[in-house]
């Protein structure tokens, strides 16, 4: 190599510069046009999103002394259910179609 060559030089590999990209890149912004509307539902997320939120909405009412502490047993349970509600709806849903 001569002491005029650069090692770090890429031309020789990848052509002239300028020309490494001759074809469009692809990205997000690039991405082909999808019809908008429903999107498949994610029933794992949906079942924990519910859970969560109604977790959150006792852990409010608790806080807030509006349930009493005699109401907690038959209270905790309610979350749950409407999740499994949740993910049993989600499921049905997409096979009637």
């Amino acid at each position: 190599m001569s002491e005029h060559t650069n090692p770090y030089e890429t031309a020789d590999l990848y052509g002239p510069a300028g020309s490494a990209y001759d074809e469009p890149m692809i990205g997000p912004l690039d991405a082909p046009e999808k019809p908008s509307g429903w999107h498949p539902v994610n029933i794992t997320q949906l079942v924990m999103g519910v859970a969560f939120a109604g977790l959150l909405l006792i852990w409010a009412l608790v806080e807030g002394n509006v349930v009493e502490p005699d109401e907690y047993r038959w209270l905790l349970p309610i979350p749950w259910l409407a999740a499994g509600a949740a993910g049993l709806v989600a499921t049905v849903l997409p096979s009637r179609k």
